[in-house]
C-alpha cells in the first residue's frame, strides 16, 4: 500500500501527521537526556556514600581496618564505587550513542520533510492555477457564446422589420458573424485549456503527487525503524554493563563470606590482652591479733621488697585487686603518652615497642638505599667527570649518615626497652618475641634504660622519663671527604620553560617561568647544573630551560 493511492487527497493530514513523528522522536530524545542524568546523579551519590564512609587515614577506623568484619566492609565499599563507575557507562553511552545520533538524525529529517511538503505545495499551486486558467477559458467562451446568440437574435429581428433599412440589417448581419466567430474562437481555446488541464490533473494526481506521498512514506518508516533501534540500543546498553555489575555484586558476597568470626576474636585478644596475671585469693586477716597481714605471694599487691605492705603508705595497702587503676586511665585522657608506652599495659606496651622497632629498621634501610644510591652516582661520577661533580652529592651523603646513626641510636633505645618488657611478661612464646637487631650501631655510647624502677609494686606504670638519657651523634664517615668543597662559580642564567618534578637523586625541581643560575653547562648527556640558593643545586634537562650564559664567566663557551 502507498501513500500516494491510498492517501492522494490527504495532503493536510499528513503534513500533520509527519510532525507528529518528529515530535514522538524529540520526545524520546528527551527521555533518553532525563536517564543520562539520573544516571549519573545516581552515580555521583554512590561514590559520595561510598567515600563517606572509607576509612580515613590515621585514625582510629583505620587501626579498626584489621577486623575481618571492617575489611569486608571496606571491600564492599570499594566494589560499590566500581558499581557507580558502571552507571557512569550507562549515560556516557546513551549520551553518545544514543541523544547525538538521534538529534542529528532528527535535523535530516525534518530538513527532508521540508522539502518534500515545499515540492507539494509548488505542485498543488500549479494545478491550481491551471484550474483557473480553466475556469477563465469555460467563463469567456460562455460569455463570447451569449453575445453570439443576442447577436443573432438582434439580426433575425432587424431583418423581419420592414421599416428598417437595409444597411441597418446588413450591419446586424456583420455584427452577428463576428460574434459567432469569437464563440468559435472561444470554443477552441477553451477545449485546448481543458484538454491541458486534464493532462496536468492527471500528471499531478498520478504520478507527480504519489512520488511526494511516497518520499513522505518513506521518510517516516525510516523515523519508526530509528525509533525502534533506539530502543533496542537502549536495552542493550543496560545490558552491556550487567556481566560487571555482576562481578561487584559477586566481589560483595566474596567479601561477605571473608569473615571470620574466630579469627576476629583471636585480634581482640591481640588489641587488648594486657600481660597481667589474674590476682589470687586474698587472705584472711585477722584482726584480733595485734600482727600484721601477711599479703598472698599470688596478689597483685606483692611488694618487689619483701612481699609485706606498708599500712602508712598510701596506695601501697588495700584495694589493689586489679591493675587498671584511674591513675592510668587519667594519664590517658590527659594525651601523656610517654615515649616508652610506660602507660600501656605490658603486652600492649611490647607490642607498640615491636612496631616502632619495626618502623625505625624500614627508616634505616631506606636511608641505606638512598645512601648506597648516592655513592654509586658518586663513584660514576668520579670516573666520568663529564657526567658530574662528583663533590655535589657531598653533603647529601654526610646527612643521611647523620641520619642512620640517629636512627641506629632510637632503634638501640626502643629495643631496650622491649627486652625489660618482655623479661617481665608472665608468658612469652618464639612467635611472640621480637626480631630486632637486624642493624648494629657503631661508636655509639649503650643507652640507659630509661623504664627501670618505673613500675609500681601494683603493676601500674608511672610516666616520669627525667631519667632518660640523651645520646650524641658521633660523626659518619663521610665528614672528612666533603668539608673542604668549594661551590662551583655561576656561569650564566636560565628561564625554566616547563615544570620539572626533580623527583630522583641529584635532581632538583623547578616551576615554569622561574629563573635560576647556571653553574655546569650541558656536557652532552643532556642534564645541566643550577643553583637556586646556597644550599639548593641539581640537574636539570637541558631541553626543558632556556640558558644565557655569560660569556666572560669562567668555563663558559664562546659562540661566534
Amino acid at each position: 500500500m502507498s501513500w500516494g493511492t491510498e492517501l492522494w487527497d490527504q495532503f493536510d493530514n499528513l503534513e500533520k501527521h509527519t510532525q507528529w513523528g518528529i515530535e514522538v522522536l524529540e520526545k524520546y530524545i528527551k527521555f533518553v537526556k532525563e536517564r543520562t542524568e539520573i544516571e549519573i546523579n545516581y552515580a555521583k551519590q554512590l561514590r559520595n556514600l561510598s567515600k563517606k564512609y572509607q576509612t580515613k587515614k590515621n585514625s582510629k577506623e583505620e587501626e579498626e581496618s584489621k577486623y575481618t568484619s571492617c575489611k569486608a566492609f571496606q571491600n564492599t565499599l570499594n566494589e560499590m564505587s566500581d558499581y557507580a563507575g558502571q552507571h557512569e557507562v550507562i549515560s556516557e553511552n546513551m549520551s553518545s550513542q544514543i541523544m547525538t545520533e538521534l538529534i542529528r538524525f532528527v535535523q535530516e529529517l525534518k530538513q527532508e520533510r521540508k522539502s518534500n511538503f515545499h515540492e507539494g505545495r509548488k505542485a498543488q499551486q500549479h494545478i491550481e492555477t491551471c484550474w483557473k486558467q480553466l475556469e477563465s477559458s469555460k467563463r469567456r467562451f460562455e460569455r463570447d457564446c451569449k453575445e453570439a446568440d443576442r447577436a443573432q437574435q438582434h439580426f433575425e429581428k432587424m431583418d423581419a422589420d420592414i421599416n428598417v433599412t437595409k444597411a441597418d440589417v446588413e450591419k446586424a448581419r456583420q455584427q452577428a458573424q463576428i460574434r459567432h466567430q469569437m464563440s468559435d474562437d472561444s470554443k477552441g481555446d477553451y477545449s485546448s485549456v481543458l484538454q491541458k488541464f486534464n493532462g496536468e490533473q492527471n500528471e499531478h494526481y498520478h504520478t507527480h503527487m504519489p512520488s511526494i506521498f511516497q518520499k513522505l512514506q518513506d521518510m517516516e518508516e525510516k523515523r519508526i525503524a530509528r525509533l525502534g533501534e533506539s530502543l533496542k540500543m537502549y536495552a542493550e546498553i543496560d545490558r552491556q554493563v550487567i556481566p560487571i555489575i555482576g562481578k561487584c555484586l559477586d566481589g560483595i558476597t566474596k567479601s561477605a563470606e571473608s569473615i571470620n568470626e574466630k579469627q576476629d576474636s583471636q585480634t581482640v585478644i591481640e588489641a587488648f590482652k594486657s600481660g597481667f596475671e589474674p590476682p589470687g585469693d586474698v587472705d584472711f586477716e585477722d584482726f584480733t591479733q595485734s600482727i600484721k597481714r601477711t599479703v598472698s605471694d599470688t596478689s597483685l599487691t606483692t611488694t618487689k621488697a619483701d612481699g609485706k605492705t606498708d599500712p602508712k603508705t598510701p596506695g601501697k595497702s588495700r584495694g589493689k585487686l586489679w591493675p587498671f587503676i584511674k591513675k592510668n586511665k587519667l594519664s590517658l585522657k590527659l594525651g601523656a603518652t610517654p615515649e616508652d608506652f610506660s602507660n600501656l599495659p605490658p603486652e600492649q606496651r611490647r607490642k607498640k615497642l615491636q612496631q616502632k622497632v619495626d618502623e625505625l629498621n624500614k627508616d634505616i634501610q631506606k636511608e641505606i638505599d638512598q645512601r648506597d644510591a648516592l655513592t654509586k652516582m658518586r663513584d660514576v661520577y668520579l670516573k666520568n667527570p663529564q657526567m658530574g661533580d662528583a663533590g655535589s652529592v657531598g653533603q647529601k651523603l654526610i646527612e643521611i649518615g647523620n641520619n642512620i646513626e640517629k636512627l641506629r641510636v632510637e632503634v638501640q633505645k626502643f629495643e631496650s626497652w622491649l627486652a625489660e618488657v618482655e623479661g617481665r611478661l608472665p608468658v612469652r612464646n618464639d612467635s611472640s618475641r621480637r626480631q630486632s637487631g637486624l642493624y648494629e650501631t657503631q661508636n655509639t655510647a649503650p643507652v640507659n634504660n630509661c623504664a627501670q624502677d618505673r613500675e609500681s609494686p601494683d603493676g601500674s606504670y608511672t610516666e616520669d622519663q627525667s631519667q632518660e638519657t640523651e645520646v650524641k651523634v658521633t660523626p659518619t664517615e663521610f665528614d672528612d671527604d666533603f668539608d673542604d668543597e668549594e661551590p662551583l662559580p655561576t656561569i650564566g642564567t636560565c628561564k625554566a620553560l616547563y615544570p620539572f618534578d626533580g623527583e630522583n637523586e641529584g635532581t632538583i625541581s623547578v616551576s615554569e617561568g622561574e629563573i635560576l643560575k647556571v653553574i655546569e653547562e650541558d656536557k652532552g648527556d643532556g642534564w645541566t647544573r643550577i643553583r637556586r640558593s646556597e644550599e639548593e643545586e641539581g640537574y636539570v634537562p637541558t631541553s626543558y630551560i632556556e640558558v644565557y650564559l655569560d660569556k666572560n664567566a669562567k668555563g663558559a663557551k664562546t659562540y661566534i
